[in-house]
């Protein structure tokens, strides 16, 4: 994660929707926000978000009347996205009806708080021919708000690993925001090496037979190693046929994207060449991938903590959004220390 040196959401209150391990909360909170109410249906998440930030998150937000909720200025969440029944009647709010989206668009309708900042994958855009995010913006339209949307690369925001999503963040009208504008990536040079550990416990090495290095990855002769750092992933080789979950990695690249599920040997990190060895991420690496500071407190169970990840938010882009989101609802200029972003432990 980045460090803020100013507080441009210092006076905001927020609710994390969808919470998961508080990968909204960890971001908007290094910005001044307070969170004044999370819902998390997974029982282990909630457990983990309550462990961190004593605050124990509400259940299924399906079943939490929008009255119950306190007032709050920023509705956040990374929402998951399945088909909608209604598509495309132009019919905004109603069109929602019967997904998880609409739990955001009710409690939007309810409490018209001043900025919606959602998550999704980058599928969203293509999802039924388009129409499911025509479908969420048009609602977001009818409930009087201005929608701002785009796709971001972890990657380019100082995080070693590739995981490409759409934020879509949304202003009341009365609030000018014809000026926000989504960050410009900052391309810091970083590489799975910086954050790596130096004696995992939880990560799983493999040991096969038919396991093939077929390239190596040498830098580019340069002066300034930054230059020449690829921040992507960089395949080496295989184990079986090279499918998902079967490819080798090169440290000096980025890690695949996170899963909570996936399959194949490597499932839910990739695997890596590392000291001579073929192994999975540790968690607290993909901790780490994840913009986690090491205090974070992590699941006891290491397929929960895996999970959790894989289903988590890149912390640096929510916070690089967040800003602009701050500096649109009228605070400072906002400049960032990132002095200590490889302070490890």
């Amino acid at each position: 994660m980045i460090i803020p040196k100013e507080k441009l959401l210092q006076g905001y209150s927020f609710i994390d929707l969808f919470a998961g391990i508080g990968g909204f909360h960890i971001a908007l909170s290094s910005l001044g926000a307070e969170c004044i109410f999370a819902s998390e249906w997974d029982k282990h998440a909630s457990q983990t978000y309550k462990t961190n930030f004593l605050i124990k998150p509400q259940g299924d937000i399906t079943q939490i009347n929008e009255k119950n909720i306190p007032k709050h200025d920023i509705i956040c969440g990374g929402f998951p996205c399945q088909a909608f029944s209604i598509s495309g009647n132009q019919k905004g709010f109603e069109d929602t009806r019967g997904t998880l989206f609409f739990e955001i668009a009710r409690i939007v309708n309810f409490h018209k708080p001043k900025v919606l900042f959602l998550e999704n994958v980058k599928n969203l855009l293509r999802h039924n021919k388009g129409n499911t995010l025509k479908t969420i913006i048009k609602s977001l339209e009818s409930l009087n708000y201005n929608v701002h949307y785009e796709v971001l690369n972890s990657s380019h925001f100082g995080l070693p690993q590739n995981r490409e999503r759409i934020y879509i963040v949304a202003f009341h009208k009365n609030i000018n925001s014809k000026h926000f504008k989504f960050p410009k990536p900052t391309n810091e040079p970083i590489c799975l090496n910086d954050i790596l550990e130096d004696s995992p416990t939880s990560a799983k090495i493999i040991e096969r037979d038919d396991i093939e290095i077929y390239k190596d990855y040498n830098s580019p002769p340069n002066l300034f190693q930054e230059i020449a750092l690829p921040n992507k992933p960089i395949q080496i080789g295989k184990v079986n046929k090279g499918g998902q979950g079967e490819r080798i990695y090169h440290t000096m690249g980025h890690a695949i994207t996170l899963s909570a599920y996936g399959g194949g040997v490597g499932s839910k990190t990739g695997l890596y060449l590392i000291n001579g060895k073929i192994r999975k991420l540790s968690v607290r690496e993909c901790a780490r991938v994840q913009g986690f500071p090491d205090n974070f407190i992590i699941n006891d169970s290491p397929t929960q903590a895996y999970k959790q990840f894989g289903n988590s938010v890149p912390i640096n882009v929510l916070q690089h959004i967040a800003i602009e989101i701050g500096k649109t609802l009228g605070g400072k200029l906002n400049l960032l220390s990132t002095e200590n972003k490889l302070s490890y432990a």
